[in-house]
């Protein structure tokens, strides 16, 4: 039974993850990948009740690689083999110490931290997985009795929105998320077609760098290397359109004619060897090669795992994906030369329509685009990364879904985005005549990508850094970041405080209120806590629309009053509010209408959503309880001329809350 949130079982009162349930809105989105056959044959349980001793890590390590199941998560799976090679980030991503099964301590729940947009977030779960026939359905270790991949995944597919929203990806990005790094994207094939060169749109097809693994020698035993196909190659048909695998390791082994091959061994998520070319089984490659030094290669290789050659490995994969090494002191090391990368900063910017989303450098409002300084203080390597956040679409029941867009298909989630530098030989400077000079140093081409990096050798000085979208007036968050061997500083060029941009979309009325989190008062927490309902709370009301107009109705906006480098993750829920029962009352939890969760580490978040006609609560807060810190929240209704503006009611409001302003846009 459950009571207040939590299980009762076995006497002992375990957690219940209120805002991830275990039913089918935490396994699906849309509906629209193959995981929607499952629906209703998956089961949850936790993982003493599919295996008598669990674990989270076997004493075998080699058994702790990821397995993946029924869910398209290979990117992702692939992505963890990081944490496995290295303890500090392992000990970052899943906290050591927390109790387990065996733990008298152990009330069922597990906490993790993924980076997002500058910041380590934590995510907490209960230990409930999805099965089929008391079996795990999705990501598992080759260990039936370990589990840390199975509630890592549930975490991550919590931080998205559901299981659903984690088929297909990049490893590079979730690279990025479990360790707060770099990675890059290098090609093995030809670059795009003739008709793609010309254009700028479609670059991230063109301009990527090509694979030479002679370049990664000075890192090859710190980075994480993996390789992806994006179509079915001739030999690796299983592969279907899209997998991902790791790279274990490489080596030049010599042949017994004098010569050398440079052999990679390849890890499957699926566990099994889909290849059968000249390094696998019997395969003609071995008889060229000292059979002792066969017998040991062949030895290395565990379940899934097979040997490539260079040649092969080319012609076979489109692409690699290479995750920049870091240092136990949290230092990112250069994957082309080596070096320790030991200051670092970051600014998070947005590109905002009719103000500073001038687009590409083809469009006349180009120097509207943010702008940023770089200043390097002795010559050295210097590492510029351009990440943008994702892109969500409004929705009725949650918060964070992916923006569906009929011209947008491939690239859906992402603005095509670029970054230039010039160099300035003094601070005050005719930015128009600078803009017509030649480039010092830029990512090339727009691309469709989440983070896009500038690599370069700089002397001392101050650069212009300009961040842009393809397309003028496509609107975005991001974050500059700045990595290097030398002292540097970033700052911003300070622009005009921006006007709020116009509706197109009819007319608006927008409230704002303020607010406060106040430590043992009203900083109450995420719904994960009892305390949650601690948390200042406002009343509003929907008005029925006589013309029937369809879309979105509501757009709210939480913004903490906090310094970019000490920000809360925040959030918020709405609830409907049962008719005849006061807005004091505490609502049920199936009174919940949308969310704006996960809870995010940035100066605001933000929902749209269609809301019907009725009286509603919005509840923000922050994850942890008894963070304190003020905020304020602006509530913006679709209206229509025939409707009558009714007063707003205030409600409570623990903390002082102040009416400033209404008005039309």
């Amino acid at each position: 039974m459950k009571e207040d949130g939590r299980a009762v079982c076995g006497g002992e009162a375990l957690f219940v993850d209120l805002d991830f349930p275990t039913d089918d809105r935490a396994l699906f989105a849309d509906g629209s990948t193959p995981i929607a056959r499952l629906r209703g044959e998956i089961t949850w349980r936790r993982p003493q009740e599919i295996c008598q001793s669990p674990v989270l890590f076997p004493e075998n390590i080699s058994l702790g690689y990821a397995k993946q199941g029924l869910l398209g998560d290979c990117w992702f799976l692939c992505a963890c083999t990081v944490l496995l090679k290295n303890k500090h980030l392992l000990n970052k991503v899943i906290p050591p110490d927390q109790p387990q099964w065996s733990d008298s301590r152990f009330r069922g729940s597990f906490q993790f931290c993924f980076w997002q947009q500058g910041h380590w977030t934590n995510v907490t779960i209960d230990d409930c997985l999805p099965c089929i026939n008391s079996t795990l359905c999705f990501s598992r270790c080759h260990s039936p009795t370990a589990f840390w991949v199975a509630l890592l995944e549930k975490a991550y597919a919590k931080l998205h929105g559901s299981y659903e929203k984690l088929w297909a990806g990049q490893v590079s990005e979730a690279l990025v998320d479990l360790t707060g790094g770099l990675a890059e994207r290098w090609s093995l094939g030809v670059f795009g077609s003739e008709e793609e060169q010309k254009t700028e749109l479609d670059s991230d097809q063109v301009r990527r760098r090509r694979l030479d693994l002679n370049l990664l020698n000075s890192v090859k035993d710190d980075c994480t290397l993996s390789c992806s196909t994006h179509s079915s190659p001739g030999g690796a048909s299983e592969l279907g359109q899209y997998h991902a695998l790791n790279v274990m390791e490489w080596l030049g082994v010599s042949t017994v004619s004098g010569g050398e091959v440079r052999l990679l061994r390849i890890r499957n998520p699926w566990g099994r060897c889909f290849w059968g070319g000249d390094w696998t089984g019997s395969g003609a490659g071995w008889s060229s090669i000292d059979p002792v030094c066969a017998m040991d290669l062949k030895a290395r290789i565990a379940e899934g795992e097979f040997w490539f050659d260079e040649t092969e490995f080319m012609s076979q994969f489109d692409d690699v994906t290479i995750g920049y090494p870091i240092s136990e002191d949290g230092h990112l090391k250069s994957i082309y030369t080596g070096n320790v990368l030991t200051h670092r900063h970051q600014l998070s910017g947005r590109w905002i329509k009719s103000h500073s989303a001038g687009g590409s450098r083809n469009n006349s409002s180009y120097g509207n685009n943010p702008k940023f300084w770089l200043k390097v203080f002795e010559k050295g390597e210097v590492l510029v990364s351009l990440l943008q956040h994702r892109k969500w679409r409004s929705t009725e029941k949650h918060a964070q879904m992916p923006l569906e867009d009929s011209n947008i298909t491939k690239h859906q989630h992402y603005q095509a985005i670029a970054l230039h530098m010039w160099k300035v030989e003094k601070k005050r400077f005719n930015l128009s005549r600078m803009l017509n000079k030649p480039l010092y140093a830029s990512t090339h081409c727009h691309a469709y990508e989440r983070e896009v990096i500038l690599h370069k050798e700089l002397e001392p000085g101050y650069y212009l850094l300009i961040p842009s979208t393809y397309q003028q007036g496509a609107e975005a968050r991001f974050l500059i970041r700045v990595f290097s061997s030398s002292p540097t500083s970033l700052s911003v060029l300070k622009s005009p405080a921006p006007s709020l941009p116009l509706t197109t979309d009819g007319e608006w009325e927008t409230s704002y209120f303020r607010g406060a989190w106040v430590e043992g008062s009203t900083a109450g927490g995420s719904r994960n806590f009892l305390s949650h309902w601690q948390n200042p709370c406002f009343p509003f009301s929907v008005c029925d629309d006589p013309a029937g107009t369809s879309g979105v109705n509501v757009r709210i906006t939480l913004h903490q009053n906090r310094p970019e480098n000490d920000l809360h993750p925040i959030g918020f829920h709405i609830y409907k509010a049962p008719e005849g029962v006061s807005e004091l009352t505490p609502h049920k939890d199936e009174d919940l209408v949308a969310s704006c969760i996960p809870h995010c580490y940035t100066q605001d978040v933000s929902l749209e959503c269609s809301l019907p006609p009725g009286s509603y609560t919005i509840v923000p807060s922050t994850y942890q309880p008894d963070c304190t810190g003020n905020f304020t929240l602006s509530l913006a209704r679709r209206v229509h001329r025939k409707v009558v503006k009714s007063q707003e009611r205030l409600g409570r409001a623990i903390q002082e809350v102040s009416h400033i302003s209404v008005m039309r846009r």
